[in-house]
């Protein structure tokens, strides 16, 4: 279980551009949970996924896992049972390096490195089955470079890399923002399919209200660094993208927008 707890978080403190973007901020997300998050720019979604991954530190507040306080750990430590794909399909995977060799970083991600070869060829038989799942012929590309690949394929083997160890927490950045919506579609079943074989805790952030509102069991939506809906379960069945587009609207207005 993820717990964040009291979060304060100020940036460019002691300055005439200081801003607090969350005061007193909580959520709790169960194990096994997918959750899909949805606010306007300057919302605090992307702060709150900087803040759980150690990009950005809290000032004051804890960061739980599993009763487990991490606020202290650097951000290579809580990587080692976090996965992350972010927005830009050339995070997340080494462009220089071929398929053969990114699978086997992250296949070794959290383990000691010595002076042996980094590519164990004696999994590649599982990296080539693993490619295959997501259907778009990779496993007979094991020895191309991955910065040839197209946006959407990079992004799928950056999913893939993402769950190739075990971790406890899935962190998609608007992981489909940048790709085609064909390309976005066939992202996002294969996202649902991962989080739901292999059971990891998904916290997504997306400004596609669609996705939001089809994919994951909980719904959120931020706004000045608060929760302002929170729906799960048979409320959040009832929701539908013109729903929220009408709550979006009203924050507008009230905002003077």
């Amino acid at each position: 279980m993820l717990e964040l707890k009291n979060i304060q978080k100020y940036y460019n403190p002691g300055s005439v551009n200081e801003m607090c973007l969350f005061d007193d901020f909580n959520l709790t997300v169960p194990d096994g949970q997918f959750v899909a998050v949805v606010g306007s720019n300057g919302s605090g979604k992307t702060s709150m996924l900087n803040l759980i991954c150690g990009s950005i530190d809290a000032d004051r507040g804890q960061i739980l896992i599993n009763g487990r306080d991490i606020a202290g750990e650097k951000e290579f430590q809580r990587h080692q049972r976090i996965g992350r794909v972010y927005q830009d399909p050339s995070k997340g995977t080494c462009p220089s390096m071929n398929i053969l060799e990114n699978m086997s970083i992250a296949d070794n991600k959290g383990k000691k490195y010595g002076l042996g070869g980094g590519v164990n060829k004696a999994r590649t038989d599982y990296y080539r089955d693993q490619l295959k799942i997501l259907g778009l012929g990779l496993e007979d590309k094991m020895y191309t470079q991955v910065g040839s690949l197209s946006g959407g394929q990079r992004q799928s083997l950056a999913l893939l890399m993402s769950t190739m160890t075990p971790i406890d927490f899935l962190i998609l950045d608007e992981h489909t923002a940048a790709l085609d919506p064909k390309t976005a579609d066939i992202i996002m079943k294969l996202t649902d399919r991962i989080v739901h074989e292999k059971k990891v805790t998904t916290i997504m952030v997306t400004h596609n209200l669609r996705y939001a509102v089809e994919y994951g069991d909980r719904l959120l939506m931020m706004h000045d660094g608060k929760i302002i809906l929170d729906q799960t379960g048979e409320d959040k069945k009832r929701m539908d993208p013109d729903h929220i587009m009408h709550i979006f609207n009203e924050i507008s207005v009230e905002c003077g927008n």
